[in-house]
């Protein structure tokens, strides 16, 4: 007769029991914690007048409301300086009304002001359009982002030859670069690279900013002319038309185009090896 099997039971701690229970739970996340500290604002666009009032409270001409999502109502907001609250309808007895007065583009609000600071950090509507809060970990991100673009052209600018970095550098001093030595044009090209980081790399990129700088080199040289009218590119020594420049464009930004073509190719040979 067989036996029959006894069905095993298995004990689970009552610890275990809680670990899996709390693991089904849904976990929600947590809102950032208002901050108590003092804050700085500053108008945007570089702009410091001497003083600069913005709306403190709802008005026919400046509307200062805040869309409650969670009521669906739309809040009256003010500053009074006697209250703790910015919203209107939270605030009890007699107000006392503040002004919010910038001053030389900036200001300062300490942390015994929360009802001001949070006017101004969470409900003002104005806020990323006339003025942002400082935020020392954003404008630190930025300088990172800077300084890193920074050493790129700089790094950049070292390994450059000698006709490039007057190419580059005649975009911005003109025919300047044609009185510098090569000394000069290294300096002013290391230093056009930390300055303008961003110009710089998109130059050295550009082809066309080394066929142009070919092109007025040449007319220079007297290799090829440009007509008074510059509206046509002709060889210095037989007058053989070269090209038309098109209608409204920059004659040597047109030649340097040409250049790419492929009658160009030849032209730029010949030009190249007279230089």
């Amino acid at each position: 007769m067989a036996k029959k099997a006894k069905a095993e039971t298995v004990e689970v701690a009552p610890q275990e029991v809680a670990v899996k229970a709390a693991l089904k739970k849904e976990v929600k996340p947590i809102k950032p914690e208002w901050e108590i500290k003092d804050r700085i604002y500053y108008l945007k666009h570089n702009k410091s007048p001497l003083t600069l009032t913005i709306p403190s409270r709802h008005t026919s001409k400046h509307s200062l409301l805040y869309f409650d999502s969670e009521t669906g109502k739309q809040k009256e907001i003010r500053y009074a300086t006697n209250q703790d609250s910015p919203f209107v309808d939270e605030q009890k007895g007699e107000a006392t009304l503040g002004h919010i007065i910038f001053r030389d583009g900036d200001l300062k609000v300490p942390k015994e002001k929360q009802n001001l600071q949070k006017l101004l950090s969470l409900y003002h509507p104005l806020k990323g359009k006339m003025y942002e809060e400082f935020n020392a970990v954003k404008v630190a991100a930025d300088d990172l982002d800077i300084l890193d673009l920074q050493i790129d052209a700089l790094n950049a600018a070292r390994n450059i030859d000698i006709d490039q970095a007057e190419a580059i550098l005649r975009v911005e001093l003109g025919s300047k670069v044609n009185n510098m030595s090569s000394k000069e044009l290294k300096r002013d090209l290391l230093l056009f690279a930390r300055n303008n980081p961003q110009l710089f790399i998109n130059l050295a990129n550009d082809d066309n900013v080394q066929l142009r700088n070919i092109a007025i080199r040449a007319t220079e040289a007297g290799i090829i002319n440009l007509s008074q009218d510059q509206r046509t590119f002709t060889w210095g020594s037989t007058g053989r038309k070269l090209m038309n420049v098109p209608f409204d464009e920059n004659p040597y930004s047109a030649f340097a185009a040409f250049l790419k073509t492929d009658e160009g190719v030849e032209i730029y040979k010949s030009i190249d090896k007279k230089l």
